[in-house]
């Protein structure tokens, strides 16, 4: 999903410059929409406009660090934090923060800021609207770590880290160990997609999710499609679409 609406909060004027026509020579299509240089006037501005799909924020402003915004309005954009110090930016992740860019900010670093964001829109289930999918993304989840499974007179649990893959067969959703071992799991794979975290599962298609640690090798396949080889198991084909394509490189370069 492209970035349509930025805002930047930069109270250093050359940076602020710099960064525009780093965004717009990256982005032509983007809308800058303010340049505010302080809390005061960033938290104003935040509550009398539109919510912008980004916000470029300098940590460190002459009436304090920035993280005050978000202590006087709730934010509900993703953020790309830029700053010369780099003593932040652990606590800068704690603010729906997408990344941290030390000044001076290269080309190339920002375009793979640019990148991670339009990413995540992309692989992320979306509940509600585009930026709270993004949100309920980057913050902190609580994914399933297992699965309680029937077995024998009883139940078993199975890790989720301990399983390759998960595919639909009749109907019914299965899940591959990494022992070879195939068991069966009441979820459909559309549950699982939402339940599972998307660092180490991805929806392949409409019959596959695999964990990241599957893919033996990827091949370029017709009309703009992906072919992977599973390890443990080449003999199963997994196609992945032309629209995903490119996201799944993304997730597996990650």
């Amino acid at each position: 999903m492209k970035i349509n609406k930025v805002l930047i909060v930069e109270d250093e004027r050359p940076n602020a410059d710099r960064l525009k026509r780093l965004l717009l020579k990256l982005r032509p299509h983007i809308e800058i929409l303010s340049v505010e240089d302080s809390i005061t006037s960033a938290v104003h501005w935040l509550e009398n406009n539109v919510v912008p799909d980004v916000i470029m924020m300098d940590v460190r402003l002459a009436d304090g660090l920035s993280f005050e915004i978000f202590n006087k309005h709730e934010v509900k954009s993703a953020v790309i934090f830029t700053t010369a110090y780099d003593e932040y930016a652990v606590q800068a992740f704690k603010y729906n923060s997408v990344d941290y860019l030390l000044k001076p900010i290269e080309e190339e670093e920002l375009d793979a800021a640019l990148k991670r964001y339009e990413t995540f829109m992309e692989a992320v289930p979306v509940v509600g609207t585009a930026i709270e999918g993004l949100l309920n993304y980057i913050q902190p989840k609580d994914y399933r770590k297992r699965f309680l499974i029937a077995h024998r007179d009883g139940y078993k649990t199975v890790l989720a880290e301990d399983i390759l893959y998960f595919y639909t067969e009749l109907g019914i959703s299965k899940a591959m160990l990494n022992t070879g071992v195939v068991e069966n799991v009441p979820q459909t794979l559309e549950e699982l997609e939402k339940q599972l975290d998307p660092k180490f599962f991805f929806r392949a298609n409409r019959q596959f999710i695999i964990h990241i640690n599957s893919v033996k090798q990827i091949f370029n396949h017709f009309n703009g499609k992906l072919k992977l080889e599973l390890r443990k198991h080449p003999e199963m084909e997994v196609i992945v679409s032309r629209e995903k394509a490119s996201i799944f490189k993304s997730w597996m370069d990650y």
